[in-house]
């Protein structure tokens, strides 16, 4: 009886070792890339476009090749105020090496003041459209504001935060994909 549990304990062994080797880990690697939900990490920027506050088109596909900041704000949400002047800073200075920001308006509550006035008033320059519903859900959902999120030049998204980030921080994050 020993002996007959030994030997199913080492076929077991011996097909699990065998299911093991053939394994292909390239396309395993290629599966698990293909289910990165929308807006996670390592999730892809997604195709969109939309008019902005001065009813010119931007598009994802101006932003190829770039690393860009996305922003979702609103003029109600104090941190996003505080936020939004040092992303125009880094576009000021990090915009000639390929660098890109964008801002997506949240419509979900009454604007506190005139959308483009409080851009204005705040020193923010960088195109900035209203996020319909569908376009939030193409970025994965907005849980907070402000949410920032940090492509690459391959349009892969490498940093999301929800809730206000210095400056600073987002810098750092920004230099080493230029």
């Amino acid at each position: 009886m020993l002996r007959l549990r030994q030997c199913l304990l080492f076929l077991s062994l011996a097909g699990l070792v065998q299911a093991g080797c053939n394994q292909h880990p390239a396309s395993s690697l290629q599966a698990k890339q293909a289910v990165v939900a929308p807006g996670e990490i390592g999730s892809h920027l997604p195709e969109f476009s939309a008019k902005d506050l001065q009813g010119r088109e931007i598009s994802s596909a101006d932003l190829r090749g770039k690393v860009v900041l996305v922003d979702f704000w609103a003029t109600w949400c104090q941190p996003c105020k505080k936020e939004m002047p040092g992303y125009q800073k880094l576009l000021n200075l990090y915009g000639s090496r390929g660098f890109a920001v964008i801002g997506f308006k949240f419509d979900t509550m009454m604007d506190t003041e005139d959308p483009a006035q409080f851009a204005k008033k705040i020193g923010v320059r960088y195109p900035l459209a209203v996020a319909p519903d569908d376009l939030k859900q193409k970025f994965g959902g907005i849980k907070g504001l402000p949410t920032t999120m940090l492509y690459d030049r391959q349009g892969i998204l490498r940093q999301k935060v929800v809730g206000f980030e210095y400056t600073g921080v987002i810098e750092s994050a920004v230099e080493p994909l230029l």
